[in-house]
């Protein structure tokens, strides 16, 4: 899932891109700037807007558009626990060491993730932009959305204190990328509950087995889940001629898309 972490580093156009920004940056000084409570010696921490930002959104939205998903989740990944961990205050060595507990990166791109990370928590307005690319990206296969959802209430939590109570901007944060990564109700509650399913591989996907897009509403899931339940129903098929095999594959069908509606019902909390 990491891997595109050492791709972005070191090639193609995407890295020639994320390369030219902090070049840039590196440039006009603004990697230089003394400062405290970040990945690095060496930072920017002035809390002003990152005149770069579009070059770093360019550089997702181009991986995006050339199909990296494994790379627009890297920085989509560093950039949403960075935005996270500035939204409430200045970051501090929490919510830093939280973020470096939940993701392993390759030991070889330590550094240009610092960077990234001490780039990205620049500005905290612009974190909907990546939360809706990688929604759009993951849209066939939410489980990595999930899987940041869980590491994100990690990070809001790290300097949360006894009580456990995130600060409203984090709460709002939270909510605004769980809508915009498209994830059903259920999802919030198991990544706030520290719980995050994600879809296993010997796990059937409940929407491919009912035929039906995940982006499909919760009518269109009911009503193709009744007309499956119609023209699978062995008691239907009980009216043609059929061996008892037959009969047995009928009924492990319906009970595959019974098993497939109940996982997208609790998922969807209908």
């Amino acid at each position: 899932m990491f891997g595109g972490v050492a791709g972005f580093a070191v090639g193609g156009p995407f890295g020639a891109l994320m390369g030219a920004a902090l070049g840039h940056a590196a440039d006009n000084g603004s990697l230089l700037k003394p400062s405290t409570g970040g990945w690095s010696e060496r930072f920017p921490a002035n809390g002003r807007p990152d005149p770069n930002s579009a070059a770093f959104f360019g550089a997702a939205k181009i991986a995006a558009a050339l199909g990296k998903r494994d790379q627009l989740y890297a920085i989509g990944l560093i950039a949403l626990c960075a935005k996270l961990a500035k939204i409430d205050g200045p970051v501090n060595r929490h919510e830093i060491n939280a973020f470096k507990t939940c993701f392993q990166f390759p030991p070889d791109n330590v550094k240009e993730v610092g960077m990234l990370f001490d780039r990205a928590r620049d500005r905290t307005d612009d974190f909907e932009m990546y939360a809706r690319e990688m929604g759009k990206a993951y849209a066939d296969n939410t489980a990595p959305l999930e899987n940041l959802m869980t590491a994100l209430f990690r990070i809001a939590r790290a300097d949360a204190g006894p009580s456990r109570e995130l600060h409203p901007k984090e709460i709002d944060f939270l909510q605004r990328v769980h809508r915009a990564f498209g994830l059903p109700p259920g999802a919030w509650d198991r990544a706030e509950s520290g719980n995050s399913r994600a879809a296993s591989g010997n796990e059937p996907d409940a929407y491919r087995i009912l035929g039906i897009t995940r982006s499909a509403t919760d009518t269109e899931i009911r009503v193709r889940w009744r007309t499956l339940i119609r023209e699978h129903h062995p008691d239907v098929l009980a009216q043609k001629p059929m061996s008892e095999a037959e009969r047995r594959r009928a009924q492990d069908r319906v009970a595959r898309i019974n098993a497939a509606w109940d996982r997208i019902k609790r998922d969807r909390q209908l």
